[in-house]
């Protein structure tokens, strides 16, 4: 890691953030739009799985066909980040047709998968030790960049906010142009394209250590992206206009310290270990809704913040443990696939929790989040007994 110029991790970080930008552009600037044009919370969720799907795809065809493996990252990140920026222009350009905005979303998840996998390749091709680390900060910038619209809506709060869809535009097309202009081809030049192993889907199962960090990986996933798509809704039981956009960016960007954080504790309490107690601190928020939406306003915030610390700082180690333990023939094969299945998971989740949340409380819908997590750390459990018996 001491050999890679000082400015490599910088550039990919930063490039990163802006890239992730358009992850939820449009879901910053929903309650303009349910304002404006009257649509339903339901339009909520089913935007957001249309991204969801579309990055599900992009996976699988990026995969299939090698794209990172046959052509230069840097040109696959940049063509992504543009066609992705394009993509938010399209959506605002045909922003009061809900079914149009839904395919400029799908499109937009699609570019996204150029950017945040691709990202972690370009950062695999520089840095072969220390990959953990920096992953951890990559990741890290991938929960900040994503929350950043909420930022960007907080702080042009007074501008109309088709303003905030041209400036993720502008964000994610430099983060491309950042990446490609500041870094040079990395020392690790990628072999020859490996397919996408469907076999590598056995492994899933018939292996016992990684049938424990996927399954791991899958409870959080259900997990994950609805507390994203709600936690603004939270906020706005208390909170009104701009204070709501800061205060999500908050939440959800304090992800990123248990990204860093976490990344930082592995090699003293291990991957296993790490990955667990984030899980079950955010499925306890998860429990605790009921009490901490009547509490006071301090306990709320800090319920608030280490749930978008903990739901988010698992990330990296799910990713790491399951790299780990798969075949070396197939750990693209088995990432591809489990990110994918993982994904649906989301979509699934998601729509369910914002149909549910239209006519029932909050506070009665939010802790069955916390299935996932569980049943998560039950299936953790064989890498947790191996390493305990390691250390």
């Amino acid at each position: 890691m001491d050999q890679v110029p000082r400015h490599v991790l910088p550039v990919l970080v930063l490039a990163q953030f802006a890239g992730t930008s358009l992850w939820f552009a449009v879901n910053a600037i929903m309650p303009d739009l349910q304002a404006e044009l009257g649509w339903p919370d339901a339009a909520l969720g089913a935007l957001t799985s249309a991204l969801q799907f579309g990055f599900i795809l992009g996976t699988l065809v990026f995969a299939l066909g090698a794209v990172a493996d046959r052509y230069p990252a840097r040109r696959v990140f940049l063509w992504c980040s543009l066609a992705g920026a394009l993509c938010t222009l399209g959506a605002w350009w045909w922003v009061r047709d809900l079914q149009a905005l839904m395919a400029w979303r799908f499109a937009t998840g699609f570019c996204l998968a150029g950017i945040y996998p691709v990202g972690m390749k370009i950062a695999a091709q520089w840095y072969r030790q220390g990959l953990g680390a920096a992953l951890g900060l990559l990741i890290g910038a991938l929960v900040l960049g994503s929350a950043s619209a909420h930022g960007l809506r907080a702080w042009g709060h007074e501008l109309p906010w088709d303003r905030l869809m041209w400036a993720v535009s502008a964000l994610a097309a430099g983060g491309g142009l950042l990446l490609y202009l500041g870094l040079g081809e990395p020392p690790v030049r990628p072999g020859a394209a490996a397919p996408l192993r469907w076999s590598a889907v056995a492994t899933v199962w018939t292996d016992r250590r990684v049938r424990s960090s996927v399954l791991g990986y899958f409870g959080h996933m259900w997990e994950l992206y609805t507390v994203w798509v709600m936690v603004p809704l939270v906020l706005a039981t208390r909170l009104q206009g701009a204070a709501v956009s800061l205060a999500a960016f908050v939440v959800l960007g304090a992800g990123a310290i248990g990204c860093v954080v976490g990344g930082l504790l592995v090699r003293r309490c291990g991957g296993a270990r790490v990955a667990t107690a984030q899980l079950a601190a955010s499925g306890l928020c998860c429990l605790l809704t009921p009490w901490a939406m009547q509490a006071p306003d301090a306990l709320f915030g800090l319920w608030l913040l280490v749930w978008g610390i903990t739901v988010s700082g698992d990330s990296p180690q799910f990713s790491a443990l399951t790299a780990r333990n798969a075949p070396p023939q197939a750990v693209g094969s088995v990432l591809t696939l489990t990110n994918s299945l993982g994904f649906a998971i989301s979509i699934g989740s998601i729509l369910l929790h914002v149909a549910w949340a239209q006519h029932t409380p909050l506070e009665a819908v939010l802790p069955w989040l916390a299935v996932g997590p569980l049943l998560g750390l039950w299936a953790m459990r064989p890498l947790l007994r191996e390493e305990r018996l390691a250390r």
